[in-house]
């Protein structure tokens, strides 16, 4: 029985300290996103073999609580390493020579451009992402497309200290190619759309969706309306016409003569109003099958719509939404966390 429990009290040793492995074999990269929980990192490094058990490394992190001095970022680690060994490296944060700059997702060149300068990157971001060597628009059916908008793909992307705008826009064109490139575009074919029109789309599902399993909805609106010939209506198309992103839109920016006034100009507008993600894009490339031609905020709710098939469950439903907005005093009626 002795023996027994000292070789269990070994194996709990080995496997729980991992003694032996020291600081690993071959390199691997590994990012950490943002916002990446314990539990989260323990499954990155298990899945690229830095570790030998997501389970195992919760536990020891949790163990020393050092779980709040986890940095996010770009990692060169090994495989095999042991826990304390990762658990210093992550502690530490990545290699000062890199920097990570991170695009959300849906936002225009003009709103990345403030970004990229704060990440120290050298030379003009409008200028680079005005034209690049390593795409062209027209190749996805733009027509007299002025800039790379739409094609910036968001993420978070590591590059070096020292680097350029158009080395971030190239790295960009290079991930939306490949993102793109793994989309099923034949429903949006057998509409007619061109890639560049699933783009335009797909960024403005990005500015009205706040939950992914909504965008294929919304999708459906923009669709059954374009097939009806009715005005989509959607303010951000407004907002990119009169760069206002934050502050509400007055009347004389909501009646602006502008071809992305899609209050006032049936069909999609010229271009894409921002960047989309890879989940709007298919989306926009594979609508729902619906019949809903409206939707309106539902209040109390953290960005859920209350989609209508008629303009008279439309009006009940922006009733039930100004209500509640007057109830709070003009504010939004929401119930995101703060």
């Amino acid at each position: 029985m002795l023996g027994i429990a000292l070789l269990a009290l070994v194996w709990l040793v080995v496997g729980f300290w991992a003694p032996f492995a020291g600081e690993g074999d071959e390199p691997v990269r590994v990012r950490i996103p943002n916002g990446a929980g314990v539990q989260q990192i323990g499954d990155i490094l298990d899945e690229r073999g830095v570790v030998a058990s997501a389970a195992v490394f919760s536990a020891r992190v949790r163990l020393s609580g050092r779980g709040s001095e986890l940095k996010p970022g770009s990692y060169r680690l090994r495989s095999g390493m042991s826990y304390g060994a990762v658990l210093t490296a992550l502690a530490e944060g990545p290699a000062r020579n890199v920097i990570n700059v991170t695009i959300p997702e849906g936002r225009a060149r003009g709103e990345i451009a403030p970004i990229v300068d704060e990440a120290g990157l050298d030379g003009s971001y409008s200028r680079a992402s005005a034209k690049a060597p390593g795409l062209d628009p027209s190749d996805y059916g733009a027509k007299g497309a002025d800039s790379l908008e739409g094609f910036l793909f968001p993420s978070t992307y590591e590059v070096a200290r020292g680097a350029s705008a158009r080395d971030l826009v190239a790295r960009q064109l290079g991930t939306f190619k490949r993102e793109f490139g793994g989309v099923d575009l034949s429903a949006a074919k057998a509409k007619n759309l061109t890639p560049y029109e699933v783009l335009v789309i797909a960024s403005m599902i990005e500015r009205e969706a706040q939950l992914d399993r909504e965008r294929p909805q919304i999708a459906s609106v923009i669709y059954n309306r374009l097939s009806k010939g009715e005005p989509l209506g959607i303010d951000a198309t407004t907002r990119f016409a009169v760069k206002n992103w934050e502050r509400p839109l007055t009347q004389s920016q909501l009646a602006v003569d502008s071809p992305y006034n899609t209050r006032e100009n049936a069909g999609l507008p010229p271009g894409p109003i921002g960047n989309p993600g890879i989940e709007s894009i298919r989306a926009a490339a594979k609508p729902a099958k619906t019949d809903f031609l409206f939707y309106v905020v539902k209040p109390n709710t953290c960005g859920e719509h209350a989609f209508s098939r008629t303009i008279d469950e439309f009006t009940r439903d922006s009733q039930t939404y100004n209500a509640e907005r007057a109830a709070r005093g003009g504010q939004s009626p929401d119930d995101c966390p703060s």
